[in-house]
């Protein structure tokens, strides 16, 4: 059979640009008519127009900023086994990605169905597609590299008029022979240049990874070669600021970088989700995890620890996004993951579980308003406040939208109990596309004479456009004593005090503490596959109980607990005789389930304890959380509501503390 290709130059009048906000489509029908006029095939092809390049290390479309929102999408589909091939399928994935303020989904090392191009086509997001390599080392097979060019010869030919199809990577994490990578992106930019390339999608191999290699458009990363640009590097070792970005890290880059993989913060299984397993796949991770935490009697916490540890990583992914935002320079990041990944020895790391539905953890509506093409952005020094400080912070607008914004900045900082309620006005603005500063305030927190939470609105008037932050602010003065309760770090003076029938807060120092080391940000990935790492997965936190009623708390783990998490030390409870119900528990990793704490009362013998494992005698004229909660439970242990249930025997103390 002859082919016959020919080349056809076609006006179009008034062409209207595709992106994220207008999706615009044309389709182009093709007929072969025989000479009697009769249609021997036919095809009809979709496209859009639009232009997307790289502009020194700034990411554009059609012209203007673009910042890239995206997640993964790891072929995870627990019904089929499959993707689906049919759009349906894909509208839930999309329209669930845009709820939450996405516009970009990465393949990670294969590349979608036609549908799937079709679904992003019509909403409008930008797809980033990947050869199917991952962490292979390139080059060791000739037949792979074969199979590899046409596979990327087969995706320019089946999808490459996708309007959607805009970012091309030849892989996953790759290494081995870059030469051979390189040679390939310089080939199929000269056969294709309606994407952009990468040459592989970060790499741990020396002289990769850390920088663009030359023939990439945009490259993407974890960190370079001046530090990190994920808070997985960082918000375990550095104090919490809101002001720093990572524009350290991206000095002398000269393409777009988009974050690597961004989060992967562990969340306790939702074991309501097993009954969803209906197709091919069954969830016996999920049952394992449901049936040791049976088997300890602790299978009633199931629903609190999601919700505690989900809540901990809807905070920390907030982070990460609006210092990315912050950061000139980053073209975007790439979730790992707004849903859960079940592979890898069971990796829920999402927002959602894997079959894109939501845990209860957070609305679309509120991450979005730290997650869509328009945030309200504030840097500010630190979590927790003394109140004989001022509270300082620099607005930005992130304003990747198709428009320029003209409104009122907003601002406001308002106690839960609303006794504390200041608003103000940064101006009306016209606030440009890209990231721009919008002004400044400062608050006198000396007013404030008790232990509160703050909020921070920084919000566009009449624009819907809102973000928050929260504080926490403390009476600057120095501990207090109280005459009935004996505060120590010795277990040995503790007990004495004990059989005499007082009222103690044991506070040891954590180095005499066999326990676990405190972490603040959740276990990473999956502590099955991972399973020596450090770690556990946030807090639960009695937030009623009276001990903490003068240290203003949620359920779960906030900024304000960073001090008192990172230099605290887990009790192990699991050996005593009765399971114990701490007031400050410990969330193990669904590997090991054990019943871990820092904050507990007993009655040992006549006498009545406080036992607190986190570091509330070190240096507290600099740290205000740790001072603020050591008066809290001091003034607890002096009132007549402190009696406590659970009792614990001398010896069973000593173990527990050097078990």
């Amino acid at each position: 059979m002859q082919h016959n290709q020919e080349e056809i130059n076609l006006q179009v009048p008034e062409v209207q640009s595709w992106d994220e906000f207008h999706p615009r489509l044309y389709s182009l029908r093709t007929e072969v008519i025989d000479s009697k006029g009769q249609v021997l095939d036919a095809r009809t092809q979709s496209f859009g127009f639009r232009d997307i390049n790289a502009t020194g290390n700034e990411l554009r479309i059609n012209g203007r900023p673009l910042f890239l929102r995206g997640t993964l999408e790891c072929n995870i589909f627990p019904l089929e086994g499959h993707p689906p091939m049919n759009t349906a399928g894909w509208l839930k994935v999309f329209k669930t990605a845009k709820a939450y303020g996405l516009n970009h989904l990465r393949f990670h090392s294969w590349c979608p169905p036609e549908a799937a191009f079709q679904v992003a086509d019509s909403l409008g997001f930008y797809l980033h597609v990947e050869l199917p390599l991952w962490a292979l080392t390139v080059g060791k097979d000739p037949k792979t590299l074969t199979y590899l060019e046409q596979e990327a010869e087969n995706i320019i030919r089946n999808y490459g008029n996708h309007p959607s199809f805009c970012f091309w990577s030849m892989g996953n994490e790759l290494e081995g022979d870059f030469g051979w990578l390189e040679k390939l992106v310089r080939k199929l930019k000269q056969e294709d240049n309606r994407h952009l390339y990468t040459t592989t999608t970060f790499s741990f191999q020396k002289g990769h990874g850390k920088n663009p290699d030359p023939a990439d458009d945009y490259f993407i990363t974890q960190y370079t070669e001046k530090g990190w640009v994920r808070g997985q590097g960082i918000f375990n070792t550095n104090p919490p600021d809101f002001k720093t970005d990572y524009s350290k890290a991206l000095e002398g880059t000269t393409v777009p970088l988009i974050i690597h993989e961004v989060g992967q913060y562990s969340v306790y299984p939702d074991l309501e989700e097993i009954k969803k397993y209906t197709g091919v796949l069954r969830p016996s991770n999920f049952e394992a995890v449901r049936n040791n935490l049976r088997k300890k009697g602790m299978l009633g916490l199931a629903p609190d620890y999601l919700k505690a540890s989900g809540t901990l990583a809807v905070q920390l992914y907030k982070e990460e996004i609006e210092r990315a935002l912050k950061t000139k320079g980053v073209g975007g990041f790439q979730l790992l993951d707004l849903h859960d990944f079940p592979g890898q020895g069971t990796a829920l790391v999402g927002i959602l579980n894997a079959f894109w539905d939501s845990k209860g953890l957070v609305s679309p509506t509120d991450f979005s308003k730290f997650c869509g093409p328009v945030v309200p952005l504030i840097r500010f020094e630190k979590a927790a406040y003394s109140n004989n400080e001022h509270f300082n912070a620099a607005a930005e607008i992130a304003n990747y939208s198709d428009q320029q914004i003209n409104g009122e900045v907003l601002w406001s900082v308002i106690s839960a109990d609303k006794h504390f309620n200041l608003r103000g006005s940064l101006g009306r603005q016209s606030i440009a596309i890209g990231n721009a500063s919008a002004g400044s305030f400062s608050i006198d927190l000396s007013k404030i004479d008790r232990a509160c939470e703050l909020q921070i609105t920084v919000s566009i008037a009449n624009t819907g456009y809102t973000n928050h932050w929260k504080i926490w602010v403390y009476p600057d003065k120095k501990p207090e004593s109280f005459s009935n309760v004996i505060f120590t770090t010795s277990i040995d003076s503790a007990l004495s005090y004990l059989q005499a029938g007082r009222k103690v807060l044991l506070n040891p120092d954590t180095a005499n503490v066999k326990g676990i080391d405190g972490r603040f940000a959740p276990v990473f990935w999956s502590p099955v596959h991972f399973p020596d790492q450090p770690g556990s997965m946030g807090l639960l936190i009695d937030k009623k109980s009276n001990a903490l009623a003068d240290f203003p708390t949620d359920f779960y783990t906030d900024w304000q607990w960073w001090d008192l998490v990172t230099r605290s030390r887990s009790l192990i409870l699991d050996k005593l005789g009765a399971p114990a119900t701490p007031i400050v528990r410990v969330i193990d990793n669904f590997f090991r389930n054990r019943n871990l704490a820092t904050l507990v009362e007993f009655k040992v013998g006549s006498g009545s304890l406080i036992l607190c494992t986190m570091d509330l005698h070190s240096q507290l004229t600099e740290r205000a959380a740790a001072r603020q909660l050591r008066y809290s439970l001091l003034h607890y242990a002096a009132g007549n509501t402190f009696r406590p249930v659970q009792e614990i025997s001398a010896g069973d103390l000593r173990r527990l503390l050097n078990n």
